[in-house]
Formats: structure tokens, sequence, C-alpha cells
């Protein structure tokens, strides 16, 4: 089908796929979430671009979790690029080999589209230095080594989003976006800018998420190495797999399943508590940050769909204005603040598909 965009989000167990027009505001036509190995996802995702577009789309879009420190702008994919991708496979190596993989099979059998990498760490991309810099040795921050952030195509959404449905006063202002889910991190935005994160030089820190353990104290990580004899490659296996929710509760890292069995699971209680916590603390460190908050955004499955996961994380956050309507937030409305809260708090749907199909459009005049 000309005319189209096609993008792609490549998971550890799953491609998320989706299909839009080529217009400045793409249109969604199709999506889908094709379970599996991204390896043994590619021939199902092949026939559904042979349904869905004919096999012709105009451009395809990718979500690149980790564009280190050089990409900072959507960019068209050639050798070159995917040389470099793979230089930065140490940065990410949990995600990019699948997406590279899926990058590479794509390119042969869509010879004729554009291809264009959108990276998740391009919205941080100035974060301010002191936002920026690790505490070890500076000779480091030559090979890379600094605080990045991720999620960058959802806030990127959000951002705009937020503008279109309060206006541009709004967007500007001091705000805390929660993209919450399986993989989870906070951003401060002010002036539509990301002044800080949670999320460091991997997807692997900040807060607790469903297998990662978020940020840990440098000598838990050593202790473990050594009591165990882990390698590099199996420390950060623990902390990317086993850890999180699931290292807590020792049953799962599905916040549904957690929620479900709290009541009579101690641990299961613990680590949504201990989630929680970490997130209030978060959203109280961007807080002062921006010098204070007027707008705090919930967004991805967590933050979307938990009302009492909101909850529990914005008790305790009345001295900063915070204060919700539980009726409206037991509803997931739009805006599920109090009226005497002086922080609006939204809940808003991310579309990290539509930012992609938006970006790859704009490319098409590149190639």
């Amino acid at each position: 089908m000309a005319g189209t965009i096609l993008t792609v989000n490549v998971g550890s167990s799953s491609i998320k796929c989706a299909l839009f027009t080529a217009e400045p505001e793409p249109r969604r036509l199709h999506r889908e979430t094709i379970d599996g190995a991204p390896a043994s996802s590619l021939e199902p995702l092949m026939t559904w671009i042979d349904v869905h577009a004919n096999g012709q789309p105009q451009t395809v879009g990718y979500r690149i979790v980790h564009g280190g420190p050089d990409y900072t702008e959507p960019q068209v994919v050639n050798a070159d690029l995917l040389r470099d991708l793979d230089r930065l496979i140490p940065l990410a190596p949990n995600h990019l080999p699948d997406a590279i993989a899926v990058i590479r099979a794509l390119f042969h059998r869509l010879p004729h589209a554009t291809h264009v990498a959108c990276f998740d760490t391009a919205f941080h991309a100035d974060l301010p230095d002191v936002a920026r810099c690790l505490p070890i040795p500076y000779a480091y921050a030559a090979d890379g080594v600094r605080r990045y952030g991720f999620h960058g195509l959802s806030y990127m959404f959000l951002v705009r989003e937020l503008e279109r449905l309060a206006g541009s006063a709004v967007a500007e202002g001091r705000l805390v976006l929660a993209h919450l889910g399986n993989g989870s991190s906070l951003a401060a935005v002010r002036a539509k800018r990301s002044a800080d994160t949670t999320m460091g030089m991997t997807p692997i820190g900040g807060v607790v998420m469903s297998t990662r353990s978020g940020d840990l104290d440098p000598g838990v990580v050593a202790y473990l190495a050594r009591r165990d004899g882990l390698t590099a490659d199996a420390v950060e296996d623990l902390l990317s797999h086993q850890s999180g929710l699931l290292g807590i509760s020792g049953v799962s890292g599905d916040m549904r399943t957690l929620i479900e069995r709290e009541a009579h699971d101690p641990r299961c209680r613990l680590a949504v508590d201990v989630y929680a916590y970490t997130i209030r603390k978060a959203i109280g460190g961007l807080a002062a940050a921006l010098g204070g908050l007027d707008t705090l955004v919930f967004t991805g499955g967590i933050g979307e769909h938990a009302p009492a996961i909101r909850t529990r994380i914005c008790e305790g956050l009345e001295f900063i204005g915070i204060r919700l309507d539980e009726r409206q937030n037991g509803v997931d409305a739009p805006v599920i603040s109090a009226e005497r809260s002086s922080v609006v708090v939204r809940v808003i749907p991310t579309d990290e598909e539509l930012t992609i199909a938006r970006a790859s459009y704009t490319m098409l005049d590149v190639h």
C-alpha cells in the first residue's frame, strides 16, 4: 500500500507494529502486537505487513532504545548507522541486538522503503550537566558513560498531547511525567525539555520495575558478584530479569498478579508498597529539581489502568499540592486531581507508535 508508514517497536517478548497514513498528522490504519521473541516473530510480522500494507510501506520507523551520545534526532537507516548501532550494544545489551536484527531483516525485505530510526534517548539529549554527570572519574564521560534517560518517545508524545488538551502555557510549565509499565521511569520537564529523569546510563536504573532492580547501592552489586562468583553478564541478567517486583515477591513481576495476591501474601504486598514508595520519592525529587510542580501525568500500562497504585503513589504528596479525586481516579478519568489540588494530575494514554510515525514522515524528504 503506497503512502503508508509502518512503525515497529521491538520488545523482549513481542513486536508491536502499526500502519499509518503518510501525512503530516498520520492516521492509524491498523495495529498489532505479535507475541514471542523477535527472532520467532519476524515471519508473522512479514505476513502482517503483506496483508495490511501489500508488502510495500513507503516508510518504516523503528523505536531504538539507545542512541548513545551522538544520535539526538531521528536518522535515516543506512549501513553506517547500523555499524554505529552495533557499537552501541554495550550500552543496551538487553535491547539493541534484537532491534538491530529486526531492522536488518526489514531493510533487506523492504529495500525501496525509507527506514527511519527513532531514539528513546533523544528527548533527554540536552539534560543539564548537573543531571547528566555520573560521580565517577570524569575521564569515563569521554567514552559515553553518563546518564541518558529513556522512554523519550512516550514523553515526546505526552508533551505534545498535553499542549493539545490544556494549551501551550500548561505544556510549558513544570511537569513530572510518569511512564509506569513493565519498565518504569519518570521525567522532570520544563519548557517542553527534559530537566532530569530517573533512568540513567541504561534502562535498568531508576525506580523499581517489573523485573529490573532500579537504583542500587553500588556496593550491593560488588557484593553479589563476589559472593556468587558472577560475571558482568550474569550480574546484568540478575538485575534486569530477576529483580524488581519479581525479586521482592518471588511470585511475579506483573502488577495485576501482585495486587490480586497482596491481601494474603506479605511479600506481594511489600513489592507493591516498594514500587509505590520509590515512585513517590521520585516525584518529590523531580519536583525539587523543577523548583515546584504544576502538572503530574500518569501513563503506561500501570499508570493508565491501576487507580489503586496511583492512590498509593500520591498518598503523602499533599505537601507539594497533590490531592486526588478518588471517584475520578477510580474510573481512569483524564483529570484525577481534586479541585483543591494545586497540582493538576492527569492520566494520558501514551502513543509511541504515533510519535515514530510523525518523525518518520518528516524524514521522507531526507532520503
